[in-house]
């Protein structure tokens, strides 16, 4: 079941304060930017940059992923490895809020996230 629209709301709130701060400045923008999206049940951030060789298209690329499973009242929180797939992050698998979350993605403990 998707988030309802409080939830939604409150989640995009703190995602987006958490992504603004991270955000390179103004005029590095262009080159690298960050972003994310609520989508269903989940939340994912990724780094917004120019193709290499067609600079007019921007590409996305997701580094961090919670998905909120509702029965168990958990976020689970994964990263994209160099296979381009979702695994599960090990030294903190679930968390009980999206801050928690963040949280995590600012420690990157193990350099899954920011490398």
């Amino acid at each position: 079941m998707a988030l309802n629209d409080i939830e939604r709301r409150r989640i995009e709130k703190a995602v987006s304060a958490f992504v603004d701060k991270r955000r390179p400045a103004p005029h590095i923008r262009p080159k690298l930017d960050l972003g994310f999206r609520v989508s269903g049940q989940s939340v994912e951030l990724f780094e917004i940059r120019p193709q290499w060789n067609r600079p007019e298209i921007k590409r996305e690329n997701s580094y961090a992923k919670a998905t909120f499973v509702r029965t168990r009242k958990i976020w689970k929180v994964y990263w994209k490895r160099a296979d381009l797939k979702w695994h599960s992050y090990e030294p903190t698998p679930a968390v009980a809020a999206i801050e928690d979350f963040l949280a995590v993605v600012q420690k990157d403990e193990y350099g899954c996230f920011f490398g």
